[in-house]
């Protein structure tokens, strides 16, 4: 089984605490709630809010399917953008 590497940026990475974790989930769903966040209640806000890089690749879709997906990178809305 392939882990994946989630990436946080800006408000992401100040709601769960760290630059990125390793993860085993199959949806970007479950990947999202594995994730033991420093201000859970934040990172639950903040991430209806996000875009999600899948190897690159935009989605809002959280059923998108991550297994054997190298990154995921969570884009929070940026100041300006």
């Amino acid at each position: 089984m392939t882990m994946t590497t989630m990436r946080f940026f800006a408000a992401a990475r100040a709601a769960v605490g760290t630059d990125e974790v390793t993860i085993d989930a199959t949806t970007l769903d479950d990947a999202l709630r594995s994730v033991v966040a420093a201000d859970p209640e934040r990172w639950t806000a903040l991430q209806e809010r996000c875009s999600y890089l899948v190897d690159g690749v935009t989605t809002r879709d959280r059923s998108t399917v991550i297994a054997g997906v190298g990154f995921v990178d969570v884009m929070p809305p940026f100041a300006g953008g």
